[in-house]
């Protein structure tokens, strides 16, 4: 485990096309539309983070925060190095994996819970 600002440590120590998966789950939303520029999931990010992937790789995300589970689809539907695993080019079914802290929070406040999925272009 390493504690680090994700694009720092992917750019710095993460060399091209070694991950087979990256998992984001229930980044910080910043929900006010001064502070988007400040969400992890910018066309930046997507780069990077397709740049590092395999072909065929896979990039995981989800979000309870329904707003911004539309940034990131508007985001990662538009980048060229990624495509959408679901049919419809939306959410996934949410894939077996432990609910996280933010994610229990979320569900106890009624909030629906968005898995993204995307595969890195061969």
């Amino acid at each position: 485990m390493v504690r680090s600002d994700a694009a720092f440590f992917l750019n710095a120590f993460v060399p091209d096309a070694s991950l087979s998966v990256l998992h984001v789950y229930f980044p910080d939303p910043w929900p006010k539309k001064r502070h988007h520029k400040r969400r992890i999931v910018q066309p930046d990010f997507a780069a990077l983070v397709a740049s590092r992937l395999k072909p065929g790789g896979l990039f995981k995300l989800a979000t309870d925060w329904e707003p911004y589970a539309a940034w990131m689809l508007e985001v990662l539907n538009a980048s060229p190095d990624l495509r959408n695993a679901a049919p419809d080019s939306g959410c996934v079914d949410r894939p077996e994996r432990a609910a996280t802290r933010f994610e229990r929070r979320g569900r106890r406040l009624g909030h629906a819970v968005f898995d993204l999925e995307y595969r890195r272009r061969e």
